[in-house]
């Protein structure tokens, strides 16, 4: 296929195939996922697509007679459309038992996820695509590693260093495929299709909605709020909704793949689920439209400039684990009296490694200062790191490292 971007990911769908009779990729629209596996699709292969009224309608009313006409292996793109199938899949697995008999690909919709989790566990190897990291779009991706606090000299080989301006550009842009494989597209008439088409299609079927301009007014306050705790309020104020219902509609964005909600760090699991997660777009170019941000330049030096430099590097980290087919254990901390607060904090190996996000060339140790305060319980805490806009990788006195954004 021509202007294909190697994505990180491919492997990893690979794999799964190996060791499971199916496959799901799952991510919002336009992502990639169809690129993806058509570019990984095996000779032989069969390939359907649900975006298809006519065989969508088919696969509904008669999903078993479905899987006889369309036989395994087979791509089936698109299969939120008919979860009715998701059960014949099961009984054909079941009777086949082998591996790689069904990829499939699909918007993280509420009644398809439901579905899966019915009908085909401990069948089907899960992985969530989101649009390209930082590293595919420059076409990088193939083997892109998982970001690793303890070897970030040897992570930082595979990425290119830039300009505050070009960084702009980059998160700007944002990832989604078609931007990077028409230039010329301008992302505004691209972003305007986009949203239309998610509205019309994706949230319409939704039953929780039923006013779609009130929806994209809420998507628009988000948007302005991207790297801030959530508040309902604010965001059912903006949209002329009841709180309930901004409530329903964050879900179902998070449900889709457009945001993310990153919970709290607390030595005490439990409580990190009573406490106000924090807002991402998982897409900053789509974030950015949103906003009402027409240029680079005019969201470099915009009110959101901090936060949404923060949503990249967000979204650069969570990229770097799912499309490796890994789940961080990710927060961030912020104490009861909203004195303290650390912008991520990372969680692996018995090791607590809190990170902050700084729009500057030089920071500085105090930019950690906040660390100490994160209640440790039996795990050590690393020193940290400070992601930033300097042009390499160098260490500070305490041991914490300051890393170049462009380089993740």
């Amino acid at each position: 296929m021509t202007n294909y971007y190697p994505r990180t990911a491919a492997e990893r769908v690979l794999y799964l195939s190996t060791h499971y009779p199916s496959v799901l990729v799952l991510g919002a629209r336009q992502v990639g996922k169809s690129t993806l596996l058509q570019e990984l699709r095996l000779p032989g292969m069969g390939y359907v697509t649900l975006d298809d009224y006519t065989l969508a309608d088919k696969a509904r009313r008669d999903p078993i007679g479905f899987l006889q006409e369309h036989k395994a292996p087979l791509f089936i793109d698109e299969v939120q459309y008919a979860p009715e199938l998701l059960r014949a899949i099961k009984i054909k697995v079941d009777a086949e038992k082998k591996n790689g008999m069904y990829w499939l690909s699909g918007s993280q919709q509420f009644h398809m996820m439901k579905g899966v989790g019915e009908t085909l566990p401990g069948r089907v190897g899960i992985l969530d695509l989101h649009s390209m990291s930082q590293r595919e779009a420059q076409g990088h991706g193939a083997q892109a590693p998982i970001f690793d606090p303890e070897a970030i000299l040897s992570y930082a080989e595979g990425g290119t260093v830039c300009s505050i301006g070009a960084l702009y550009e980059r998160i700007w842009r944002g990832g989604y495929p078609m931007l990077h494989k028409d230039t010329a597209l301008e992302p505004d008439a691209f972003f305007d299709a986009y949203v239309r088409t998610f509205l019309e299609r994706d949230v319409h079927e939704l039953s929780q909605v039923g006013n779609r301009a009130a929806f994209l007014k809420l998507m628009r306050s988000a948007a302005l709020r991207t790297g801030q705790q959530l508040v309902y309020a604010d965001l059912a104020r903006d949209a002329e909704v009841s709180p309930n219902t901004a409530k329903a509609w964050i879900s179902i964005l998070e449900t889709c793949g457009i945001i993310s909600l990153l919970q709290p760090y607390s030595a005490n699991a439990i409580k990190r689920l009573t406490k106000t997660p924090k807002l991402y777009f998982m897409d900053t170019g789509l974030c950015a439209w949103l906003a009402g941000m027409q240029s680079p330049q005019t969201l470099m030096n915009s009110h959101l400039a901090g936060s949404i430099l923060e949503t990249w590097v967000y979204g650069q980290l969570i990229r770097s684990f799912n499309h490796n087919g890994k789940r961080p254990e990710l927060y961030f901390f912020r104490d009861a009296k909203g004195t303290a607060e650390v912008d991520f904090i990372l969680v692996q190996n018995g090791i607590i490694y809190p990170m902050e996000v700084k729009r500057s060339s030089s920071p500085a140790e105090a930019d950690l200062r906040h660390a100490k305060r994160i209640p440790t319980g039996m795990l050590h805490l690393h020193p940290g790191i400070i992601f930033c806009t300097a042009e390499q990788i160098y260490s500070l006195a305490s041991g914490a490292a300051a890393f170049p954004i462009s380089l993740l």
